[in-house]
């Protein structure tokens, strides 16, 4: 990845924000209205909640507003019917307003495999990419960078902890890098004992001590789950071999991540648990835009603590290296398992505990790995995995009930 920063004049970004309706969606739209004169939504595409997305539109009024659900659609119609706006459905629609002339960034702040098709036509086009979905790294990070080398897009990382890696290599070589340091709350769950993990619930793996984020992230957040994604989609934004990326436990979220160089020095970014900063860096191409937020104080800074992360009752982190060691499909079928996995603990169906197991399940009972895959292998990879996941979370589900 290029580290620098952006001489483009000034002008207004004209911005598709592909999960318009989620927690990163909404606080894209807050930066636009922070800076109404630099920043103009002109497409907001949503999963499922025609509602919100409506009432989004008839605020900012952009050119399109889509919805992924055929259902939705109908809903997203009526509520936009006389605006004006154009209302489209479908997953065909939502790739293609992520191409349009109109658009100069895609923010894609969807959560899960959702957001690969869509980054990878705005890729297609040429698009600047505020990347917030990071299991399209996760996911097909060899395929993404392959598509970029031959394309004019690029991408600028929101995920706080890759916002941080990329602001601390700012005008430094990345082949002087010792190691790069993606910092971790340690979610919910950091100093609870194994049998009180074993008996968590859905609200316990809910509350989060630092941020607020979407239910999917939270609970990837308690699993650590998210760190070993993050390790993942660390080793294709910067290039750095797998080895010298870790993960280190920092409870008070206000160092970000930092850098380490060869000549032993290190490099933090520091700031305040708000994903709306990370935004504001990708959406200003890296020019740091004044805003009146309010700032890191020193009372916040006067106690900050580092620890190694616990792989004895937070496996999942341990997922990252051995997804990068196999390679090909294997990220595929760990974020396809974690989300079938997630998504049953999120209606209760299996205990917090049963996540992890099912994903380790998935990854070792699967044969079929292909060292460079192509689009339409991780589909169906995607695709076997999740009915695989699901059938075996039903059956976790059953042993629940029987007992």
């Amino acid at each position: 990845m290029k580290i620098n920063q952006s001489d483009t004049p000034h002008k207004i970004k004209r911005i598709a924000v592909l999960g318009s309706t989620g927690s990163i969606g909404r606080q894209t739209l807050d930066v636009c209205r922070e800076y109404p004169d630099s920043f103009r939504p002109v497409v907001l595409v949503a999963g499922s909640n025609a509602e919100e997305l409506a009432a989004q539109a008839l605020r900012w009024r952009p050119l399109r507003a889509v919805i992924a659900s055929e259902e939705a659609g109908r809903r997203l119609n009526e509520l936009l019917a006389g605006s004006g706006i154009e209302a489209l459905c479908g997953q065909e629609a939502v790739i293609e307003a992520m191409t349009l002339p109109e658009v100069d960034t895609v923010v894609t702040a969807t959560v899960g495999y959702s957001g690969l098709a869509p980054t990878l036509a705005a890729i297609g086009a040429g698009k600047e990419i505020a990347l917030a979905n990071k299991e399209t790294l996760v996911v097909a990070g060899d395929l993404v960078t392959r598509r970029l080398r031959g394309s004019a897009s690029r991408i600028l990382p929101v995920d706080s902890e890759h916002s941080a890696i990329y602001q601390c290599l700012v005008g430094e070589d990345v082949s002087r890098v010792r190691r790069l340091i993606i910092t971790a709350s340690g979610g919910p769950f950091r100093t609870w004992s194994h049998q009180r993990i074993a008996s968590a619930t859905l609200a316990d793996a809910l509350h989060h001590p630092n941020w607020s984020m979407g239910a999917k992230i939270t609970v990837d957040s308690a699993t650590m789950l998210n760190k070993a994604f993050e390790i993942i989609e660390a080793r294709w934004l910067f290039g750095v071999e797998p080895e010298k990326i870790m993960a280190v436990v920092h409870p008070q979220s206000i160092v970000h991540s930092m850098v380490e160089f060869k000549d032993g020095s290190v490099k933090a970014q520091l700031g305040v648990p708000d994903m709306r900063g990370p935004i504001r860096y990708a959406l200003s191409g890296a020019t740091r835009p004044v805003t009146s937020a309010p700032g890191l104080t020193l009372e916040a800074m006067s106690q900050l603590t580092f620890e190694a992360p616990d792989t004895e009752r937070f496996p999942g982190i341990t997922l990252a290296h051995l997804a990068l060691e196999r390679g090909g499909l294997i990220p595929c079928v760990i974020n396809a398992a974690n989300e079938i996995a997630v998504g049953a603990f999120l209606k209760e169906q299996i205990r917090f505990t049963d996540i992890y197991p099912l994903i380790r399940e998935a990854v070792e009972t699967f044969t079929e790995n292909i060292a460079s895959p192509e689009y339409e292998d991780y589909v169906a990879c995607n695709a076997a995995t999740r009915r695989r996941v699901k059938a075996m979370a039903e059956a976790c589900g059953s042993t629940i009930i029987k007992a």
